[in-house]
C-alpha cells in the first residue's frame, strides 16, 4: 500500500490489498516516523516519574526541562494526528474529534485543577492588597484557577480559530471558511453554556449547581457526537496508512495505545511545561497572575493547537475546526464545571469557590468573546473581517488590563454579537436544518456551508 492507501473494512481485505508480511515493510518509512515520534515523547513521563519518585533529578536547567516536555507534548499531538484519521473510522467519527479534543486538553485540566484544589488549604486574602497574613498566597489559588481557565479559553477563540482561518485562506484564497453542518449542535451547547455563565460573575462564585448543569451540558454534547457513524472511506496518508493497513483488531490495538500512550504524555508533560515557562517568566520580573491567565495557557492549549493546526495545513480544515469548537464546548462546560467540584472534594466542603471582583471581570469577557463567536458560527462558516475581529480585540485586549477597559471590552463582544445575529437572520433557517439533520440523521448532517467538507489544495 503506498500513501494515500485505503483502510480495509474486513480483515479478510487486508491480503487482498498488501500480502501478509509485506504491510510493515512496505511501510518502513512511516512506522519509522512513528518511532521517532514516540522517541521524542518519551522522556517526559520518564523525568516526570523521576521527579515525583525521587529516584533520580535530572538537574537541568529551569528552561532546559521546559524545551524536553514541550517537544513531548508536540510530539503526542503529531501521534494523536495519526491515530485519530484511523480512528474515525472505527468509531464514530464526531466522537473520535471530540475524544482527541478532550485528550489535547488534558494539560489545561491538569493545570486548572491544580489550582482549584489548592484553594481550600490556602487562607483566605483581600485580592493585590499588601501586608498580607501570613500563610496567605497572592494571588490566592482560587484567583489563578479562574485566571488560568479563562485565560485558556480566550487563547482558544482569539488565537487557534484565527489561526485555522489563516491556514485556509492562505491555501485555498477563499473567504468565508465554511463550517462542517455537523457542528450545528455543539454550536447550540457552547451557546447555551455560554448564557449561562453570564451568571457566574454576577453571582462571584462557582458552586456544585454549576458542576451539574455543566456536567450534563458536557453529557449531552457527547452522546450527540457519538451518533455519528464512522467515516469507512477515509483514505490515509503518511504515517496514518501504516496503521489503517493492519488488519482490524492489530488497528484498534495500536490507535488505542497510541491514544492512551499520548494521554499519558501530554498529562505528564503538563504542569513541569507550565512551571518552567513561568519560572523562565518570573526570572524576569513578569507578573504572576498574567503568567498563570497567559502564558501556562498557551503552553497547555499547546497540543490542541498543534494538533487543528496540523490537520488544517493536510487540508483537514473542517476537522480542525471542529477539534477547536469541541475543545471551546469541554473547557466551558466540563472544565469549568470541574473547578467547584475539585475545590470541595480536597477541602471536604460543599460551600462554593469564591472568587473577587478581578475574576468577574475576567469571567464576563470570556463569556463575552464566547457569544461573539457563537454568533459568528451561525452562519456555518468563518469570513475574513470576522477572523479578524476575533484576533485584533484579542491581541488589544492582552495589553489593556484596567478593570474598567476590560468591562468594555465584554460590552463591546456584546454588541457585536447581536449585530452579527441581526446581519445573520437568514442563516437561521439553515442552521436549524443543519442542526435537526445532525440530530435525526448523523450520517448525513456532515457537509460544510457552501463549500465540500474540507476544501482541496489549489
Amino acid at each position: 500500500m503506498a500513501a494515500g492507501d485505503r483502510m480495509p473494512d474486513r480483515d479478510d481485505e487486508v491480503s487482498s490489498v498488501a500480502p501478509r508480511g509485506t504491510t510493515g515493510g512496505r511501510h518502513a518509512r512511516e512506522w519509522l516516523l512513528i518511532a521517532a515520534a514516540v522517541m521524542a515523547a518519551l522522556p517526559a513521563p520518564i523525568l516526570r516519574l523521576g521527579e515525583i519518585t525521587g529516584a533520580f533529578h535530572t538537574g537541568f536547567p529551569v528552561y532546559v526541562e521546559a524545551l524536553i516536555f514541550g517537544v513531548a507534548i508536540f510530539a503526542a499531538a503529531t501521534l494523536l494526528t495519526w491515530a485519530s484519521e484511523v480512528a474515525e473510522t472505527e468509531i464514530s467519527a464526531g466522537l473520535a474529534l471530540v475524544v482527541l479534543a478532550l485528550i489535547a486538553v488534558l494539560p489545561e485540566y491538569a493545570v486548572d485543577l491544580v489550582f482549584a484544589i489548592r484553594a481550600p488549604h490556602v487562607a483566605e486574602c483581600i485580592s493585590f492588597a499588601p501586608n498580607l497574613p501570613i500563610g496567605c498566597e497572592d494571588p490566592h489559588p482560587s484567583q489563578l484557577a479562574i485566571a488560568n481557565m479563562t485565560g485558556g479559553n480566550r487563547l482558544l477563540v482569539g488565537l487557534a480559530w484565527p489561526l485555522i482561518f489563516l491556514i485556509f485562506y492562505m491555501r485555498t484564497k477563499i473567504s468565508p471558511m465554511p463550517v462542517q453542518k455537523s457542528n450545528a449542535l455543539g454550536i447550540i451547547f457552547l451557546g447555551l453554556a455560554t448564557v449561562y455563565s453570564f451568571s457566574i460573575p454576577l453571582r462571584g462564585q462557582l458552586s456544585l449547581i454549576d458542576t451539574a448543569i455543566m456536567f450534563s451540558l458536557f453529557g449531552a454534547y457527547l452522546f450527540i457526537s457519538s451518533r455519528s457513524p464512522p467515516e469507512h472511506d477515509r483514505e490515509f496518508i503518511g504515517p496514518a496508512a501504516a496503521i489503517g493497513a493492519m488488519s482490524r483488531p492489530k488497528r484498534r490495538s495500536a490507535v488505542l495505545i497510541i491514544f492512551a500512550f499520548a494521554a499519558a504524555v501530554i498529562f505528564a508533560a503538563a504542569a513541569p511545561f507550565a512551571d518552567g515557562l513561568v519560572e523562565t517568566g518570573k526570572s524576569v520580573g513578569i507578573d504572576e497572575f498574567i503568567l498563570v491567565q497567559w502564558v501556562a495557557p498557551l503552553a497547555s492549549e499547546s497540543p490542541e493547537f498543534i494538533l487543528a493546526g496540523m490537520l488544517a495545513l493536510r487540508g483537514r480544515y473542517g476537522a480542525g475546526m471542529t477539534i477547536l469548537i469541541a475543545s471551546k464546548v469541554n473547557q466551558w462546560t466540563l472544565l469549568l464545571g470541574s473547578l467547584p467540584l475539585a475545590f470541595s472534594i480536597s477541602g471536604g466542603t460543599i460551600s462554593p469557590l469564591e472568587f473577587d471582583s478581578r475574576q468577574s471581570e475576567e469571567l464576563f469577557l470570556t463569556a463575552s468573546q464566547s457569544m461573539f463567536a457563537v454568533a459568528i458560527l451561525i452562519s456555518l462558516s468563518m469570513s475574513r473581517w470576522e477572523a479578524t475581529l476575533l484576533a485584533g480585540l484579542f491581541m488589544t485586549q492582552l495589553v489593556l488590563t484596567d478593570g474598567t477597559i476590560r468591562v468594555g471590552f465584554g460590552i463591546l463582544y456584546c454588541v457585536l454579537a447581536l449585530a452579527i445575529l441581526v446581519r445573520d437572520v437568514p442563516y437561521f433557517r439553515p442552521f436549524a436544518r443543519a442542526a435537526k439533520e445532525t440530530w435525526t440523521d448523523p450520517g448525513g448532517g456532515g457537509g460544510s456551508s457552501g463549500l465540500p467538507e474540507d476544501v482541496a489544495d489549489p
